[in-house]
């Protein structure tokens, strides 16, 4: 029964064979966006609850070419960026792509 309502809910996770990371903060809006995305898609996803460190947030900022902003979100170790860049990627039709890459 899954396999058939998998394409009416969007969700293909045997498709999905990246490596997705995303830096969050628990109660932000957009992060809680970009997640329900991930998840739509079936995607499988680390995220790193960044909440109060600073360090973990310089962390972040580092690998995001100095971004400082929840969520930031990596495919592959490429830096996507944000909520609206990820939805911008799936409404390009381009995000199923990238999920769509082996791991590297």
């Amino acid at each position: 029964m899954q396999n058939f309502l998998n394409p009416l809910f969007g969700r293909h996770p045997e498709q999905v064979k990246a490596n997705v990371e995303i830096y969050t903060w628990q109660t932000c809006p957009y992060c809680i966006r970009a997640k329900i995305l991930l998840w739509w898609k079936g995607v499988r996803f680390t995220e790193y609850k960044i909440d109060g460190d600073e360090a973990a947030r310089a962390k972040m900022a580092e690998r995001a070419n100095g971004r400082r902003s929840v969520p930031q979100i990596f495919i592959n170790h490429q830096h996507i960026g944000g909520c609206d860049d990820l939805y911008q990627l799936d409404t390009k039709a381009q995000l199923d792509s990238l999920l769509a890459q082996p791991a590297i």
